[in-house]
């Protein structure tokens, strides 16, 4: 390991900054590639990803049919009774033996519940 003492002088030449004399544009255009790496960053780790998501969920509620178990988001568990493409609430059944039904919005359903035994591809992360 190397005393701080050796170091420190080397670290100090480094970090003074020298700017030429002549930049047209005061030293910005050495700030431009890191916002421009911060930027990609930015896209390929949070926009595109949740872009990513928003168009498979609204694929997976816009494919809603009867009969399609599901969750909504406050974790109530339901079977589609009625649905229609250009209605913004679906109509589910929430208990079988007294046929209790809720109206829903559509956006209030966070997935599709698949069953073990049938292979399709319902079940949305």
């Amino acid at each position: 390991m190397w005393p701080i003492e050796d170091i420190l002088p080397s670290l100090m030449l480094f970090a003074q900054e020298q700017q030429p004399a002549n930049s047209p544009f005061g030293g910005l255009d050495r700030l431009l590639p890191p916002m421009i790496i911060i930027g990609l960053l930015f896209y390929f780790l949070i926009a595109r990803p949740e872009r990513k998501r928003k168009a498979e969920m609204n694929d997976m509620l816009g494919n809603l049919k009867k009969n399609d178990r599901v969750v909504t988001v406050g974790g109530l568990y339901g079977v589609v009774v009625n649905v229609s493409k250009d209605a913004e609430d679906v109509t589910l059944r929430v208990d079988d033996s007294n046929n209790t039904r809720l109206r829903v919005l559509r956006s209030a359903i966070s997935r599709v519940i698949v069953d073990s035994d049938n292979s399709g591809s319902k079940d949305s992360p």
